[in-house]
């Protein structure tokens, strides 16, 4: 599968009672495609999976593949922190739908380098797709070192990128540098999409481009033909609300600023909260500057 542009991880949309709004649903999706996303990412944390019942997630992975009309690539998140778990879901998922899995690296259990590259090792044995490597420290706990990472690639032949969110650019670089040829490189970090492609990356999964894909592939597409200032004047742009969309959580920011689109509700399940009336104004405000 080509990662190379935007990637969009997708919100699960709420009613304001807190169900699944499946009717949402092909809304953000054609919203997500006809701002140019290359792909979607499904049941990843800003879907909030952890809070759903297997029968809303089946309905709702089945609702976006309905959607989606075979128009983009889908990938679909499956991860964890029991290995066999993880390797057990794998095999008991029709995965046909879907171009590669997401595998965020194990959370809580605060693994050894040596236990990270096993598990995505056991992983790969069990997988009939391509797998992308998930890297998010923040939060699971443990942060893929770029060695253990290019030991994964190197070994496991279906794995193919990593979605890296270590925030750590130094990290970033060596991970460029370092890894097999054939791995693709995405930034899971929306602020840092930019310098991440120029260093060498080929796109990103991100959170805004759920509200804003025209802006976000367009500041890719510039990046990849190296129209350097075009690009940084239109992350500058989006800046502020790469920062704000996080400054409660994730999905929370996401959703407040999809509700003031018109997409969804601003809805999110415990242990999230909703936006506070706060940082509503303040998404407000700054989408409105940004379409002046």
């Amino acid at each position: 599968m080509d990662l190379t542009g935007l990637g969009v991880a997708m919100v699960t949309p709420l009613t304001q009672t807190g169900k699944v709004d499946f009717s949402a649903v092909p809304k953000i999706v054609n919203h997500i495609i006809s701002g140019g996303a290359n792909y979607l990412v499904l049941m990843g944390t800003t879907a909030e999976t952890p809070t759903l019942l297997p029968a809303e997630r089946e309905q709702l992975i089945h609702q976006i593949i309905t959607a989606n009309q075979n128009r983009i690539p889908l990938v679909l998140g499956i991860g964890g922190n029991d290995t066999h778990g993880v390797v057990k879901k794998i095999t008991a998922t029709d995965l046909e739908p879907f171009e590669a899995i997401l595998s965020v690296s194990p959370y809580y259990n605060k693994p050894s380098q040596e236990g990270i590259y096993h598990h995505y090792k056991h992983i790969s044995l069990a997988s009939p797709k391509p797998i992308i490597v998930y890297n998010v420290p923040s939060r699971t706990a443990s942060n893929i070192e770029p060695e253990t990472f290019v030991r994964i690639a190197n070994d496991c032949t279906n794995v193919i990128g990593i979605k890296e969110a270590s925030g750590n650019f130094s990290q970033i670089q060596h991970l460029i540098k370092n890894s097999p040829k054939h791995i693709q490189v995405v930034s899971g970090d929306d602020a840092l999409t930019l310098p991440t492609i120029l260093a060498g990356a080929v796109g990103s999964i991100s959170v805004l481009g759920n509200a804003m894909p025209d802006k976000m592939a367009l500041m890719i597409a510039l990046a990849k033909e190296y129209q350097v200032k075009q690009a940084y004047d239109l992350q500058y742009q989006l800046l502020d609300m790469m920062t704000l969309i996080f400054d409660e959580g994730n999905p929370t920011g996401i959703k407040a600023l999809l509700e003031s689109l018109g997409l969804c509700t601003k809805t999110v399940r415990l242990p999230l909260m909703n936006a506070s009336d706060e940082l509503i104004a303040k998404i407000e405000q700054t989408l409105h500057q940004s379409v002046l």
